[in-house]
């Protein structure tokens, strides 16, 4: 008896910390959000409390609210990763010319259409259009794409931004496609490490941007991420015509080098932004740099095993 009553006062005690630890939570929470509206802040110190508050325009958008069907998304994605290959062990591959060559040139529009949007919104004043150019809207709209604010008012184009880099995230649910179509295709051996963290995170971690930071300094990382996936989604949509345009595909490689080149941009641009103390929310400006980092050190082994490997295998 007495035992069971130690057990019920030792569950008693787990319940109540687990309570007071999420009301401790709530409250820091809700205390943030009274700060990050308050008049009596600066700038400075909004932006480094901001981390904790949702975009107000992310609040209308599908997957923006809580991070669950996020998580769920992700564990059926790795599920499909682990189990799929398995699954197809036994059965015949399933040839699928058409589709991947209208999925490819599907996405290719997809990321041309984002790039420009973001692109076109950066520079365009009120009421210009693309009959002015690019420099003259630069300097009408004076967008930093070293450091830049989010600017969460209702503006027409600081809108549409805000829902380019949410298309943006949603393009990465899409692109778990390239993994399905590994894994029913039978392509196992591209089921890499790289691949996996590269389309799981990618998805996780502009999530978190569309929700957070839709715009600012966020929105170079994407837009050059987009003209980079016009081209490597363009090489996937002719390779998928088959052995007679894939010997016109010298230039693979060199997709590599564009997304190394991007990655290291970024990550001197990240590392610019923390030392001269930008004020766009930090925590991001860590992550980012950290995130393109891993990308260097990961496609930077892919090239040498690639391309470097073989060159020396072929002249032995």
């Amino acid at each position: 008896m007495d035992l069971k009553n130690e057990t019920i006062s030792e569950h008693h005690e787990t319940s109540s910390l687990v309570m007071r630890t999420i009301n401790e939570i709530r409250d820091f929470y809700n205390f943030c959000q009274s700060f990050t509206g308050s008049k009596f802040l600066n700038d400075e110190l909004r932006s480094r409390i901001n981390f904790i508050r949702t975009d107000p325009r992310a609040k209308q958008w599908l997957l923006m609210g809580s991070p669950l069907p996020i998580l769920t998304i992700l564990a059926v994605y790795l599920t499909m990763v682990k189990y799929g290959p398995v699954y197809m062990h036994s059965r015949k591959s399933i040839q699928l010319k058409w589709p991947l060559v209208f999925y490819n040139f599907g996405v290719t529009l997809l990321n041309g259409w984002m790039a420009i949007e973001v692109r076109y919104n950066c520079y365009a004043a009120v009421h210009m259009r693309n009959t002015i150019h690019l420099l003259h809207c630069a300097l009408q709209r004076n967008y930093n794409f070293i450091c830049q604010l989010v600017d969460t008012s209702d503006n027409e184009f600081e809108v549409r931004i805000a829902n380019a880099i949410w298309w943006y995230f949603f393009s990465k649910l899409i692109e778990f496609m390239d993994t399905f179509f590994f894994i029913v295709r039978k392509k196992t051996r591209q089921l890499t490490f790289l691949h996996v963290y590269h389309h799981s995170t990618m998805f996780a971690f502009w999530w978190v941007g569309a929700k957070f930071v839709p715009g600012g300094s966020a929105l170079p990382g994407a837009m050059v991420n987009c003209f980079v996936h016009v081209f490597m989604y363009s090489y996937y949509c002719f390779s998928a015509f088959g052995p007679h345009i894939q010997r016109y595909l010298w230039w693979k490689k060199y997709l590599t080098i564009l997304q190394l080149v991007q990655f290291t941009t970024g990550v001197v641009l990240g590392l610019h932004a923390i030392i001269t103390n930008c004020q766009f929310t930090r925590w991001m400006q860590y992550v980012f740099v950290c995130y393109a980092f891993s990308f260097i050190v990961l496609f930077g082994n892919f090239y040498r095993d690639t391309y470097k490997d073989c060159k020396q295998q072929k002249s032995k």
